[in-house]
């Protein structure tokens, strides 16, 4: 395992790389305070537990930097152990000298992930809340933070813990059953364990469902922009961005590959698609793009289909017609150009703009918004944003159900008891009561050096 002797202190450059205003080192371990205490122009070691000293770094009397030295004893740290934190200038000579001089005086430096992952071996973290530190410092939009922080905070936890409460219980009856089975005893009540094991497919299912609106928090919307040429599909996504992303002409067939931007609205991101018009055409490469627009739509979550009221709107309703008859997204019609022929109707719910002077715009925000289930998120309720929690709560709702059909098909205990086992292992594997080293290091690995 890359995870070297936790009996280790290590250090790290918390603050990432390149040159800032300040920059935070981080040391944790047996001889953080002993070790910085080597290098510093005040006494720490007598120090009281979360308290910040002003002082020198030095190296052989010589001063290399004024810095503010935060103390964290008793394992009354983020890692559990024994904690510095300095804060320095941000010179990067500054920053791996004093890393230097540290590794120097005896500590390693960590590996990524790694102070976290020692924050959940000594019990400061479960695995769900360790994970969600990712997602926290990776989060873009206030719905990613909130979802983040409320996992961090240990409110996807508890509702684990809950449900494997409820598991562990029964569990025992029927392990119990099995030590008598000679004497034909039976402790669990199958109707109570039924409708408990019930309202426990209902909790996992719940949660299983929430990973579409967690996939949406996490990575965004994809709205792929599709309509003939000219309709003005760059200039809504120049429109949607407020900035010249897209080239606009009038010259048709102008984007030739799918051009993509991100937006945040009320909080969630939208991942825009430019695509090149829909039209029959001998250009080759034209005709590439072309594919490269039903391929993003394929892709995309919500299809905005962009006709131009000044065209001829018989041809691009049929297209509209296609693309549905194709597709099973959400699609939303939207008429363009509206300032030149404001009274056109295609005889279906539209929204009406024009992308050149922004008219309509923020309906189309609006429209797009009502798209997220946004409820789950102002009821702070738990929202299932990783994928491995996903596919661990899948299994276990697949040994729930099982449990069930033998329960209803009269299937002795040692069966049942099988599967109720494996339910709980996965349960387990989620918030790290049950793991490896394989698992472990696949997790960390991802995180960035220092955190």
């Amino acid at each position: 395992m890359k995870y070297f002797n936790l009996e280790d202190t290590i250090c790290a450059i918390t603050t990432g790389g390149g040159m800032s205003a300040i920059a935070v080192i981080r040391i944790s371990g047996e001889k953080a305070i002993s070790i910085c205490n080597e290098v510093f122009s005040k006494d720490l070691l007598n120090a009281d537990s979360h308290t910040i000293h002003f002082g020198s770094i030095l190296e052989n009397k010589k001063i290399i930097d004024e810095v503010l030295v935060s103390i964290f004893k008793n394992s009354k740290s983020f890692t559990g152990e024994e904690s510095v934190e300095i804060s320095c200038h941000g010179s990067t000579f500054i920053q791996n000298k004093i890393m230097q001089i540290l590794i120097e005086k005896g500590c390693r430096t960590a590996t990524a992930g790694e102070f976290s992952m020692r924050a959940f071996k000594n019990g400061k973290l479960d695995l769900s809340q360790a994970e969600s530190i990712s997602d926290l410092i990776e989060s873009e939009t206030e719905a990613a933070h909130k979802t983040a922080l409320h996992q961090l905070r240990g409110g996807f936890s508890e509702k684990l813990q809950n449900l494997r409460t409820k598991l562990i219980d029964f569990a025992s009856l029927i392990e119990l059953e099995l030590d008598f089975s000679e004497e034909d005893v039976e402790f669990a009540d199958r109707k109570q364990f039924i409708t408990l094991l019930s309202e426990i497919k209902k909790e996992l299912e719940k949660l299983i469902q929430s990973f579409n609106l967690g996939n949406v928090i996490k990575n965004g919307i994809p709205v792929a922009i599709l309509g003939a040429p000219n309709v003005g599909k760059s200039t809504l996504l120049n429109s949607l961005l407020n900035e010249e992303k897209a080239i606009v002409s009038n010259i048709a067939g102008t984007t030739r590959d799918a051009i993509e931007d991100e937006l945040n609205i009320e909080g969630f991101k939208f991942r825009f698609i430019d695509t090149a018009g829909i039209r029959k055409t001998s250009d080759t490469i034209e005709n590439l793009g072309i594919k490269k627009s039903f391929d993003k739509a394929l892709e995309s979550k919500i299809i905005l289909f962009l006709i131009d009221s000044t065209q001829v709107i018989e041809n691009q309703i049929q297209e509209l017609k296609k693309i549905k008859e194709t597709h099973s997204k959400k699609i939303i019609v939207v008429i363009n150009k509206t300032d030149l022929n404001p009274k056109i109707s295609i005889g279906e719910e539209t929204i009406s703009i024009s992308a050149k002077n922004g008219k309509g715009i923020e309906n189309l925000k609006e429209r797009l918004i009502k798209f997220v289930n946004t409820t789950s998120i102002s009821d702070n309720e738990s929202i299932v944003t990783n994928i491995r929690h996903f596919e661990e709560l899948q299994l276990t709702l697949d040994e729930i159900e099982s449990v069930i059909n033998g329960m209803e098909d009269g299937i002795s205990g040692d069966f049942l008891s099988t599967n109720i086992r494996q339910a709980l292992f996965h349960l387990g594997s989620i918030t790290g009561e049950v793991t490896t080293d394989t698992l472990l290091e696949n997790i960390f690995g991802k995180f960035c050096i220092g955190k």
